[in-house]
């Protein structure tokens, strides 16, 4: 009877959990200009950053080989972190333009089944736009991100968490703050990419910033990568430095998450989307 039981309420979760995806879902479809961040966007960075690789390659090969490979391979796994973190941020946002947020709270979902729904949802927005890179890169530049192999895997993974973990923290700040925090979705990933080194070493950086950078678990993941380029071979000690990192910051974003949502109901600030 108890094993019923669970398996209802599991049941029950997973139900809530797909309509909330479904729900997003729905709004892309429904607004095709939408399909930007997912479609054009990601083709032009890799026309850009292909651009730049053959140009800084020059006449050499091998060089220009590896370039692209820094550069492509480097934009191609910047977008993981960009495409999930903005897919769950504007997911949120999605209710307070559409004032739907006081909906939702009276609604039975839960709030880790509305971020598991959002986060569903993202993982479609995330396979496209990286999927578009992937093809355009091959397509115009005849880069195949697949032949770096499996090391691929982890370092996409370790960054998948990452954006998670941001996209989380900026759902507090929008919580607490109200709509003037919403600039963060896009902003705060323009601050990090530089210094994430996701096309140098952190050496390149200015002193002052490199103890910054190196605090940050996608440093080490996009360290990893420019090695996996240039020897085929993945460090998994800096591997295993970003997924501790990843961890850490997930927790933390949780943490704050939670105590903004208290915060959020104690102080009745979702009158702000009412």
């Amino acid at each position: 009877m108890t094993g019923d039981v669970v398996s209802g309420t599991w049941a029950k979760s997973w139900l809530r959990v797909r309509a909330i995806a479904r729900r997003h879902a729905y709004v892309l479809v429904r607004s095709p200009h939408r399909l930007f961040d997912v479609t054009l966007w990601p083709l032009v960075d890799v026309l850009l950053f292909g651009a730049l690789a053959q140009f800084v390659g020059g006449a050499d090969r091998s060089s220009a080989a590896q370039a692209a490979g820094y550069l492509l391979a480097g934009i191609v796994l910047w977008h993981v972190i960009y495409q999930s973190q903005i897919a769950m941020s504007t997911g949120f946002l999605e209710e307070t333009w559409t004032r739907n947020l006081l909906n939702m709270m009276v609604t039975p979902v839960r709030e880790v089944e509305y971020v598991a729904g959002v986060a569903l949802f993202g993982m479609v927005k995330l396979l496209m736009g990286v999927g578009v890179m992937v093809l355009g890169a091959f397509a115009f530049f005849s880069f195949d991100t697949w032949s770096l192999g499996f090391g691929l895997v982890p370092i996409g993974a370790v960054l998948l968490v990452v954006g998670w973990a941001i996209s989380l923290l900026v759902i507090g700040l929008v919580l607490r703050f109200g709509s003037g925090a919403e600039a963060l979705a896009w902003g705060v990933m323009f601050v990090l990419m530089p210094l994430s080194g996701v096309f140098y070493p952190v050496e390149s950086l200015p002193g002052a910033l490199q103890p910054v950078a190196l605090a940050l678990p996608t440093t080490h993941a996009f360290e990893a990568l420019r090695a996996l380029v240039d020897t085929g071979t993945l460090p998994w000690r800096e591997v295993a430095i970003a997924a501790a990192g990843s961890i850490v910051l997930v927790a933390l974003a949780l943490a704050y998450l939670v105590q903004m949502l208290r915060l959020f109901r104690r102080r009745g600030y979702v009158t702000r989307y009412t």
